[in-house]
């Protein structure tokens, strides 16, 4: 067998550790294709958070894994996102929406308690207004967020719970308060 086909412990114990996070009925999650250049082991996760059958937010997860570590990450691990947020046309000029959005994240990572460094990203805002054949369409706004960072070897799923936190905010969902928990339909 290959490296690839052996992933190390570490790497082994954080995918059983994000097989067992629970999310919140709305949100669907699900593996999909890793990026295979860029790190000796890696998975995507992809995740759509759903209210009353209208899609509200959705996003990507890359974790990658390097034994050795790489230089321009300061460690072994680094997780990539990609967040999307459908929100109100007229809000689209408000000139803090690109700072909440990233506040959006800062708090979810420090909510979860994990350590990041090499902490780096983007907020888009989109307006989008359809013409010809597509006039029907309702203008749309939308934020996306593309952010990356360095886990100090934390237990991997708080960073994963930290993105579907971002996902949520996005989405427009209150947070669960403190000792509840959702249960699946």
């Amino acid at each position: 067998m290959t490296e690839r086909n052996q992933p190390p412990a570490d790497f082994r114990a954080a995918m059983a550790g994000l097989r067992e996070i629970v999310t919140r009925p709305e949100i669907e999650v699900s593996e999909a294709p890793a990026p295979q250049r860029l790190a000796p082991y890696a998975v995507a996760l992809t995740a759509e958070v759903v209210v009353s059958d209208i899609e509200q937010a959705s996003g990507r997860l890359v974790l990658l894994h390097d034994p050795v570590g790489q230089e321009a990450w300061r460690g072994r691990w680094r997780v990539v996102v990609f967040s999307k947020g459908y929100i109100e046309p007229e809000l689209i000029e408000e000139a803090t929406l690109s700072d909440m959005g990233w506040a959006w994240l800062t708090e979810a990572l420090r909510g979860q308690g994990v350590g990041i460094r090499e902490l780096g990203g983007t907020v888009t805002r989109t307006y989008s207004q359809s013409y010809g054949a597509l006039e029907s369409r309702d203008v749309e706004g939308q934020l996306e967020l593309r952010a990356s960072w360095t886990p100090p070897d934390d237990p991997i799923p708080g960073h994963i719970r930290a993105w579907l936190s971002l996902l949520e905010a996005m989405a427009g969902l209150e947070p669960l308060p403190e000792g509840v928990t959702s249960l699946r339909r």
